[in-house]
């Protein structure tokens, strides 16, 4: 295949198909119980070095509680799937705990503002950085969920992303057109929060799901953590909303409000007031310590956390907040 223009950024994941395919081989599909806490799906699934990418959509259905217990599991020098990442990755760069990432949307929380801190991690030079666009990591994703080792698009042609990128320019051998060839990635571990799931995995999503299908598909593990669990006779019942199948998943946690601070749809708005306090308390870097060790690392559960930012009275209020949203 004649190549035309290659970037100059390295890849951070072996897209070779048959290496991936050698660890689905072996990986169980049983349907088994695969209820874990938040500490034993990290401790468990997520270790030092590891490629981890994050559900959801910005600060929507993100999977909050166990990005805090990654930071006070103290991990370090992990991979990172930087795909429409807000809090999230504000809140990796918080706990020092990235080597690399995959960039398309990382340090701004969209109308909220940058994140200081997560700002001056990334001008630090300390993280290396492949460059690409929210779309061209979904087609890494696919191509990695279908099971081959890259797939094309033409958004980045002729932009310094390409060149920033590990993407190539080729030609097609049918037409002669160029397009880009963007690698598979599959990511070590995913963790994807969502609204249903059974203890074996079959979950439901309700609302924009962007690319986590894919993700859960091209994943070698899958974390998932729901706002409830329910009888696997309510997914047996509708077959058709399960978007998520058992075999895909390694571990369940049940996380009520997981997505706290940010919005889980058709369940809660984000708390907007705790975000601009994450933004405000950044600015400082002593001062943000002294924030991170009373919401985070001096915090012994994700529930102590929701009490310390206002308990059940401010999570009624964002449930309120959401049906007006939703009406």
């Amino acid at each position: 295949m004649n190549i035309i223009e290659e970037g100059r950024s390295p890849l951070f994941m072996d897209p070779d198909p048959d290496k991936a395919r050698e660890f689905f081989r072996g990986k169980p599909r049983a349907m088994t119980d695969k209820r874990m806490t938040e500490k034993e799906s990290v401790d468990k699934f997520i270790p030092d070095g590891c490629y981890l990418a994050i559900g959801g959509f910005g600060a929507n259905r993100i999977p909050t509680a166990i990005l805090h217990e990654i930071l006070r599991a103290r991990r370090r020098n992990l991979g990172f799937l930087g795909h429409t990442s807000t809090h999230d990755f504000q809140l990796l760069c918080a706990g020092n705990c990235l080597k690399k990432v995959d960039v398309a949307y990382i340090i701004g929380l969209e109308a909220r503002g940058l994140s200081p801190n997560a700002r001056r991690v990334m001008e630090s030079g300390k993280i290396e950085v492949c460059e690409w666009t929210n779309y061209a990591l979904c087609v890494r994703l696919r191509a990695a969920a279908e099971g081959v080792s890259f797939g094309i698009a033409r958004s980045m042609l002729g932009t310094d992303t390409l060149k920033m990128s590990g993407a190539k320019v080729i030609e097609c051998p049918f037409t002669g057109k160029h397009f880009v060839a963007l690698p598979a990635v599959w990511p070590d571990v995913a963790v994807i929060h969502v609204h249903e799931s059974d203890i074996y995995g079959n979950c439901h999503i309700r609302g924009i799901s962007v690319a986590d299908l894919e993700l859960a598909r091209a994943a070698k593990r899958v974390i998932i953590t729901a706002e409830r669990l329910v009888d696997s006779y309510a997914i047996r019942i509708n077959p058709t909303r399960t978007v998520i199948p058992f075999y895909l998943v390694d571990a369940v946690v049940e996380v009520p409000f997981g997505s706290y601070p940010g919005n889980m749809a058709y369940e809660y708005f984000s708390d907007e007031e705790h975000l601009a306090q994450w933004l405000k308390a950044e600015k400082d870097p002593g001062e943000f310590q002294k924030f991170l060790d009373k919401y985070i690392y001096n915090v012994s559960s994700f529930e102590e956390y929701l009490e310390l930012c206002g308990g059940i009275k401010k999570l009624k209020e964002l449930r309120k907040l959401e049906a007006l949203v939703d009406n």
